[in-house]
């Protein structure tokens, strides 16, 4: 029989503050990060801010980005694109003892 419990949600709080960082750490502003990698400043800023989207409904971020957007990001950033979305994968609460 199939397992059919829930998929895990990714941890899109924690590929947020990642992608932040990776900015940061190279001493980039919004606006290098856009001219560089071609990825328009007002996305990269709702990347990183998650910052609700009025239009899309209530605690829905702006955008979450496209699988191109990611990669252009990762290849300015010089990272590859499973080092930059692994942040996905975070656990925001481990269980118990697992540290």
């Amino acid at each position: 029989m199939p397992d059919l419990s829930p998929v895990a949600e990714p941890n899109i709080a924690a590929l947020r503050i990642h992608l932040a960082r990776l900015r940061h750490e190279r001493g980039w502003s919004y606006d290098e990060l856009s001219a560089r990698s071609g990825v328009a400043r007002a996305t990269i800023v709702a990347l990183e801010s998650a910052k609700p989207d009025k239009r899309r409904g209530q605690g829905r971020p702006a955008t979450s980005g496209t699988l191109v957007t990611w990669w252009r990001l990762a290849q300015e950033l010089d990272v590859n694109l499973g080092e930059l979305l692994e942040a996905l994968y975070a656990d925001e609460h481990p269980a118990p003892g697992s540290d």
